[in-house]
């Protein structure tokens, strides 16, 4: 829960966000956002709403897949994007999520 709780302030900081901020966006006090940023342990509609004001996406990914998804969203992957994928001659950057849940067409 720590995890998840660090890359939503993460989060809410890159979108130059205040807590207060987070009040008008999805409706809780800064207080109770305070709170859930700093120890909480949010209800998961919560965490959607949060997500929501975000403009973030909540998913649940495989342990297994967990490594590919980090390296497609990593600065890195993004700026190596120009290797051409020969099965559909497409870049990384035009489908970053190609054969990654092993979706063979």
């Amino acid at each position: 829960m720590r995890s998840l709780l660090k890359q939503i302030k993460k989060r809410r900081l890159e979108l130059s966000l205040k807590q207060h901020d987070m009040m008008l966006r999805i409706g809780i006090s800064r207080q109770q956002y305070q709170r859930l940023e700093a120890k909480g342990n949010p209800r998961l509609d919560t965490i959607e709403l949060v997500a929501k004001g975000l403009k973030s996406e909540l998913l649940l990914i495989p342990q297994e897949k967990l490594s590919a998804v980090l390296d497609v969203l990593s600065e890195d992957s993004l700026n190596s994007s120009k290797k051409q994928n020969p099965k559909t001659d497409k870049t990384l950057s035009d489908d970053p999520w190609q054969d990654l849940l092993g979706d063979d067409e």
